[in-house]
Formats: C-alpha cells, structure tokens, sequence
C-alpha cells in the first residue's frame, strides 16, 4: 500500500504532465522534457502514468494528437498533410498510420464519413431472398 504522499505527489506529476500535453500536443514532446519541466525523473512520470492516468506517456500524447486530428478533419478546410503537421507529425504517412490504429480508418476515409453523415463503419448484411 502507497502512502497518501506519494498518491498525491504522482496525482499532482500526471495532472501537470498531462496540462502541458494537452495545450502543446503540436510540439516535439517527450517524457524526459516533460520530467524536467514538472521538476521530476523520467521514472516518477512513467509511475505516475502508469499508477494514476493507468496509460503511457506516448499512448496519452498520441490519443489527444488523434482526438485533435479528428476534430481537424471533421471541420474540413484542411488537407490530410496539414493535419498531420498541426498535430505534430512530420511525416504525412506515420500520421496516417498512427490514424487508422487509433479510429480504424485512413484519415481520408474518416472524413468521407463524416462529411457523408456515417459514424462509424457497420456492416451491411444483405438479407437472404
């Protein structure tokens, strides 16, 4: 059993480290330069993930990075690559990937759905004659 201390010092490391993800997804982030801007190591963050937000750094940083492109991607006026970059890949292709593993399917794809009105994908089955 921790002590409530530690709770409350981990609460306080994911709760700062996850503010600074959230309003600076776009950024080149990673786990070490958010220890050192939440005054912590790497491995007191990588606990304080794992214990309170129950994920990883880059799992956390990649969820809000596709939650955003969503977003992005459902208002239109932006092309895939413009999204990508807005969201913080450099590479157009490693975002479109990273986009089909989170909402299970190409970012094109996920735009024709919305624009068309569908949620997502279900199977249409014929009935038999």
């Amino acid at each position: 059993m921790q002590r409530s201390s530690t709770i409350r010092h981990r609460t306080s490391l994911y709760e700062e480290a996850t503010a600074i993800v959230e309003s600076e997804f776009s950024a080149d982030l990673s786990l070490d330069d958010i220890a050192r801007r939440v005054a912590s190591s790497r491995r007191q963050l990588q606990r304080a993930y794992a214990e309170i937000g129950r994920t990883t750094f880059r799992e956390h940083l990649t969820a809000i990075r596709m939650e955003k492109a969503a977003e992005m991607l459902a208002a239109r006026g932006l092309t895939v690559r413009e999204v990508a970059h807005r969201v913080g890949y450099r590479q157009p292709a490693q975002f479109a990937k990273a986009f089909r593993r989170h909402h299970g399917a190409s970012p094109s794809a996920f735009r024709l759905r919305r624009r068309d009105g569908f949620r997502p994908a279900v199977p249409v089955i014929a009935e038999a004659a």
